[in-house]
């Protein structure tokens, strides 16, 4: 199905960026012989078109997403990789923390006490033993 080659080179351009080299050919084989089609949409669209667009930088992008996570309540997967991503786009952990907690009474205290403790070991602060 690819059907732009530049986009998905630039969607695994990004995605190798977020989450490291590996990421691009990890999630080909987790969708081999499943829906080799997500892959293509995931690059080509989320990744290589929507997110490399210009208006919004790539930090902010990444805290939408977390929050859309935050909100939805059960990807937990998707929302520890966007928040590890927000900290390597420049976002701080006070700026995650925030931008779950901003939810509070839009997603519910459920969904805003389950993303927190899901990211506890990725944005809480080192406990001194």
């Amino acid at each position: 199905m690819i059907s732009n080659p530049e986009l998905r080179r630039e969607g695994l351009a990004l995605l190798a960026s977020l989450h490291g080299d590996g990421a691009g050919q990890a999630l080909i084989a987790d969708m081999a012989g499943l829906c080799p089609d997500f892959v293509d949409m995931t690059l080509e669209w989320a990744l290589g078109g929507i997110t490399t667009r210009p208006g919004l930088d790539l930090m902010t992008r990444e805290l939408v997403v977390i929050a859309a996570c935050t909100t939805l309540g059960h990807p937990v997967t998707q929302l520890r990789a966007h928040a590890a991503a927000a900290l390597k786009a420049g976002a701080t952990r006070q700026q995650v923390v925030e931008a779950i907690l901003q939810l509070m009474f839009y997603a519910g205290g459920a969904a805003v006490r389950n993303a927190l403790v899901n990211l506890k070991d990725i944005v809480g602060e080192p406990v001194a033993a």
